[in-house]
């Protein structure tokens, strides 16, 4: 089966002799866009409207991370002065909430990107860190692991409890469930 049979109404476009690799396991909604030098890992989920561009470096992202809908990913190239270039590196079990912008930054594991934020070239988000709904973490800033930053530009405001981060993690767990069921409606809706 086709990639594009695997994900019906979802755009997946090669581009300058790369394709998106994705998952057979992963959800891909109606709508989203995924173009070029993508790899998703296992479980994924990519929901509606969202938009992977690779055209011009990489996308990873691995297992059992969510991208809700309305999300822009995108990367920049190596060039002159910045040979390592900024691709887009994102772990498992990452949440990013709906209409965030992350643009060539790297987000380990566990890591968590509220509503409406924005994460930069070069940027890092440490594992079990929260970039809060709204902020804007600027090229280069490292957030440390377990850290709340909020504001633009984000700021550290402080270390996140236990309690929070077991919150993060209940949050991958559902969203990897319910892809199962939009997996299955999408399906019935075709038939």
């Amino acid at each position: 089966m086709t990639t594009k049979a695997r994900f019906p109404g979802a755009n997946i476009i090669p581009i300058h002799g790369k394709t998106p690799k994705i998952h057979e396991s992963a959800f891909i909604a109606p709508g989203c866009t995924i173009i070029g030098d993508v790899e998703i890992g296992a479980e994924s989920s990519i929901w509606y409207n969202c938009v992977l561009r690779a055209d011009v470096f990489t996308i990873r992202i691995g297992e059992r991370t969510n991208v809700q809908d309305g999300s822009v990913l995108h990367c920049d190239p190596p060039r002159p002065g910045d040979e390592a270039g900024s691709p887009l590196v994102i772990g498992d079990d990452v949440l990013i909430g709906h209409m965030a912008m992350v643009h060539g930054c790297t987000i380990h594991d566990r890591g968590f990107v509220g509503l409406g934020a924005i994460a930069m070239n070069k940027s890092v988000i440490g594992s079990d860190a929260m970039l809060a709904a709204g902020a804007m973490l600027t090229e280069g800033k490292v957030m440390e692991e377990r850290m709340l930053w909020a504001g633009r530009p984000a700021k550290p405001m402080r270390e996140l409890s236990d309690a929070a981060i077991a919150g993060m993690r209940a949050g991958v767990m559902h969203y990897t469930e319910n892809a199962k069921h939009h997996r299955a409606a999408v399906a019935e809706c075709l038939n």
